[in-house]
């Protein structure tokens, strides 16, 4: 975790769908709750589905000042703890993939199982240059300018190709959001390395990430999987990092079935 804080939490927007047992979903860099659109239809059938854009995404308020992954931790737990929820099964994508464990390592006693979808641990020195490199660059030369970059790394061609209207809505969430919020939990996704503390993390994990995603690939999630004692790893074929909007359907059938074989 970063040694970033801050005192005040922040009231993130949020929704409630479904019925069933609930479940946190929590989206990655310059998202908002909309990343999880085709998943719901499936998720919605079994849990009671609470969604949130995390603090300065979608209409959650701005924060002041800097902030690392303990308060957007601390958001999590004053969302849980407002809606009066006393366990939960918790998703995350990317960011959120560290947001969800870093929860669980908090609050244990609030969780029943996790998610970690595409998302990183165990970089290698190259790995952590790698990212940092795309932070200097978006520092340097625009957010706007590297986009096209990113864009290539989250989406496969095919879907490039067949669904330009969802990139480019995808694009567009980030050109018109904060730019400092952005780089703000990009520099968190970059700095953050789970590893060291996630054995200490005990609930049933469900790890699945993309066989062709560049930063949070195959080799990453294994490390990922040997630190958990209770985990169940899924490679999805072709896919790179934008799973949920790609393929959220498929990406929520495993998350049904990995909490429901949990009994």
């Amino acid at each position: 975790m970063t040694d970033v804080m801050t005192t005040d939490v922040i009231d993130c927007a949020y929704s409630v769908e479904g019925e069933g047992p609930p479940l946190f979903l929590i989206h990655g860099i310059g998202a908002a709750r909309d990343t999880w659109r085709y998943a719901m239809p499936v998720l919605t059938k079994h849990f009671t589905v609470i969604s949130y854009d995390l603090r300065g995404h979608g209409t959650s308020p701005l924060p002041e000042g800097e902030f690392g992954l303990d308060e957007l931790v601390a958001d999590l737990e004053a969302l849980r703890a407002k809606l009066g929820i006393e366990k939960a099964h918790f998703a995350g994508h990317s960011l959120g993939g560290m947001i969800g464990p870093a929860y669980a390592r908090k609050y244990p006693d609030r969780v029943l199982s996790i998610g970690l979808l595409s998302t990183a641990a165990g970089r290698t020195e190259q790995d952590s240059k790698n990212v940092w490199a795309v932070v200097r660059a978006m520092e340097e030369k625009g957010i706007a300018n590297i986009l096209p970059t990113l864009k290539d790394r989250w989406y496969t061609d095919a879907f490039l190709n067949s669904h330009p209207e969802i990139v480019q809505r995808r694009m567009d969430q980030v050109t018109g959001m904060s730019g400092e919020i952005f780089m703000n939990v990009f520099r968190i996704y970059a700095g953050t390395e789970m590893l060291p503390w996630l054995h200490e993390v005990k609930h049933p994990c469900l790890i699945l990430t993309g066989e062709k995603d560049g930063g949070c690939n195959p080799r990453l999630n294994k490390l990922i999987e040997a630190e958990l004692d209770n985990s169940e790893l899924v490679i999805l074929p072709e896919l790179k990092h934008s799973i949920m909007l790609e393929d959220g359907a498929n990406v929520a059938a495993h998350v049904v079935k990995f909490i429901q074989s949990l009994g």
